[in-house]
């Protein structure tokens, strides 16, 4: 399924709520599948990082959990960055033109000098696997003042953490330099790597492999470069690993969902279901 390249075709993650709903309609109207209780919950603004914010994890009571995110055929993911979104405003003196020498202070090119600082090749476009980046998502403001919008991703929580001092030490570098502290930072931490939470329970991995394989399916283990509910719901207690949907090109016009793909993601949530039904204890 395609869009005629003018749109969304919203497939992150229409095509996981489906697969979910397809699996469980398959399961009731064959009772021969044996399976343990199953809980399903569907969490808003995850591409914002908020969706598991109010998750009643608790109230939820399940030991484990997969997320039906994933993209390309075979993911089976449980590690992910470690992720903050960053403010940085920084502010100008604005004068006429005519008469700025020594006075003047443009808050964009201010903006310009901060960015400039950051390592040039640490950017999403030129990243891969474990590589971290920062990512200036919006530019925006005048003379007066100028608002950059940065997210920081890394794997590593000692990078992670680097990465957002960087931050701060540029910010105390152009304040240095200039009068009025012209410069300021706000850092928010979004959610961390699930990988830290989920390497402590390994089985909630090994019953997807085991299903993969019965499938024919070839599991790829890369972690995910970008975010799931399942980082924020495993450090929360609730250790959440992700699967493909069979979907790829996400955010975009070009975004597509496989039809059969979409199947095969469907066999795997049932035999997860019969899988774990087999074992009392995991």
């Amino acid at each position: 399924m395609v869009t005629d390249g003018t749109s969304l075709l919203g497939a992150d993650d229409k095509a996981g709520v489906v697969e979910i709903i397809e699996a469980l309609s398959y399961m009731q109207t064959h009772p021969e599948i044996k399976h343990g209780k199953i809980r399903v919950g569907f969490t808003p603004d995850e591409e914002i990082g908020r969706g598991p914010h109010k998750f009643d994890v608790q109230r939820f009571d399940a030991d484990f959990a997969y997320t039906i995110d994933g993209s390309e055929y075979g993911e089976l993911q449980y590690e992910s960055f470690n992720a903050a979104s960053a403010t940085v405003v920084t502010h100008g003196v604005n004068v006429h033109p005519g008469s700025a020498k020594n006075t003047m202070v443009n808050a964009l090119l201010l903006a310009q000098e901060f960015n400039n600082q950051l390592p040039p090749d640490e950017v999403p476009q030129h990243t891969e696997d474990y590589e971290g980046f920062y990512h200036l998502m919006q530019l925006q403001g005048d003379v007066e003042k100028a608002t950059l919008e940065y997210i920081i991703r890394d794997h590593d929580r000692t990078a992670f953490e680097a990465r957002k001092n960087k931050l701060l030490s540029i910010r105390e570098d152009i304040n240095q330099r200039y009068d009025n502290n012209p410069v300021e930072v706000t850092v928010e931490d979004q959610y961390y790597n699930m990988g830290e939470r989920i390497n402590a329970v390994p089985y909630v991995v090994d019953i997807p492999k085991r299903v993969f394989s019965k499938l024919g399916i070839e599991p790829n283990t890369d972690p995910i470069r970008g975010g799931t509910d399942g980082s924020q719901l495993s450090f929360k207690g609730l250790p959440t690993p992700n699967i493909f949907t069979g979907c790829a090109n996400f955010h975009g016009p070009f975004e597509y969902a496989s039809i059969d793909i979409m199947e095969q993601a469907v066999k795997v949530i049932i035999g997860i279901a019969e899988e774990v039904a087999q074992y009392e204890d995991y």
